[in-house]
């Protein structure tokens, strides 16, 4: 009996015009763990505000980072990923890719993996640190996808993998050889943020997210699934892995889309302050990512990038690619597939 080993992503357009964004923005936001706010303020947002609004302005953005011949860096890295973590697992396994917004999409990818005979599934939810809004949601749509069948699959989870070293390594093997050219000043390690009350909720205790400044130092109980203090574990890993001085790395958090309170430091607060404080070049990773997608290439790589660089005319910004299909990281997710 094979195993069917299903990878999933979050989504991307099935092409960067505003009808095709449109659709895809009110799929993804139509989901209660992504907009997690009363119905009625919900409708007024997406319907009144971000919808009629909001498509033009990422179309655009898809449009800068749209490649001519394999349309969404996500969706193609997301491929190569596959097509190396087929061959690298072998014929005892069998690997589809579905997103959980948009094509292909999850009952499809499960539909397949059913054909092909596999009476176990590996769920591979490719965010490295837990956050209700990804990990959540895909894990609540794929059970309730494969309770509905006739003979539903035993299913395994690959759990969040923020600081297991098949992907902390890979990450750091890919950083180094750029930072070692580079030189940066500083390196910024920029996730991708989230509301504050998402990560309230994962604190069990009630008492320690978000309670004092060094609330993330270390894991423990309270905040073991905290998305905030995932990130920071994620970046000490990587800064002890990459030698980097206590002072000579820091983090942030990107992307903000309501005006409600997200987690703290803003990236497009936390780059110009590094200039202020002198900063010339500086490196940014994005290791809440696998694949370099519209919020790495587009927002970090063109727009931070370029107004980091209008703060001073010796200013340079170097965006350091994410772990994509590198073969060291398609090495250490089959070591997860066969542990799960």
């Amino acid at each position: 009996m094979k195993t069917g080993v299903l990878l999933v992503n979050l989504g991307t357009p099935d092409r960067p015009d505003v009808p095709a964004v449109r659709r895809y923005l009110a799929e993804f936001l139509s989901d209660d763990r992504v907009l997690d706010m009363n119905p009625v303020s919900k409708s007024l947002l997406l319907y009144g505000i971000i919808l009629p609004f909001r498509p033009k302005k990422s179309a655009a953005a898809y449009q800068k980072v749209w490649d001519a011949e394999r349309g969404s860096p996500l969706l193609f890295h997301s491929q190569d990923l596959t097509a190396k973590l087929q061959d690298a697992l072998g014929s005892d396994y069998e690997v589809r890719l579905a997103m959980r917004y948009g094509q292909p999409d999850l009952p499809s990818a499960i539909d397949a993996l059913e054909a092909a005979g596999c009476g176990r599934l590996v769920v591979v939810p490719l965010y490295p640190q837990y956050a209700s809004s990804s990990t959540g949601s895909t894990l609540e749509r794929v059970y309730e996808l494969v309770r509905g069948r006739p003979v539903p699959p035993a299913v395994s989870v690959v759990p969040d993998f923020y600081d297991h070293p098949g992907f902390v390594e890979p990450a750091a093997d890919i950083a180094r050889p750029l930072l070692d050219g580079f030189q940066p000043d500083h390196v910024l390690m920029s996730f991708h943020g989230l509301p504050e009350h998402h990560v309230k909720f994962t604190d069990f205790s009630g008492s320690h997210c978000l309670s004092g400044g060094d609330c993330c130092a270390v894991l423990t109980d309270a905040n073991r699934s905290c998305y905030r203090a995932q990130c920071f574990a994620t970046a000490r890993a990587l800064a002890t892995r990459l030698g980097l001085r206590d002072d000579g790395w820091s983090v942030s958090f990107q992307s903000r889309l309501t005006k409600v309170p997200w987690i703290k430091p803003y990236t497009d607060e936390v780059v110009p302050g590094l200039a202020e404080k002198g900063v010339r070049r500086l490196a940014v990773l994005c290791p809440s990512f696998v694949a370099d997608c519209l919020e790495t290439l587009e927002e970090i790589g063109m727009g931070i990038k370029e107004e980091f660089e209008d703060l001073h005319e010796d200013a340079e910004l170097m965006l350091v690619p994410c772990v994509n299909s590198d073969d060291r990281w398609v090495d250490g997710l089959a070591g997860m597939v066969r542990s799960a």
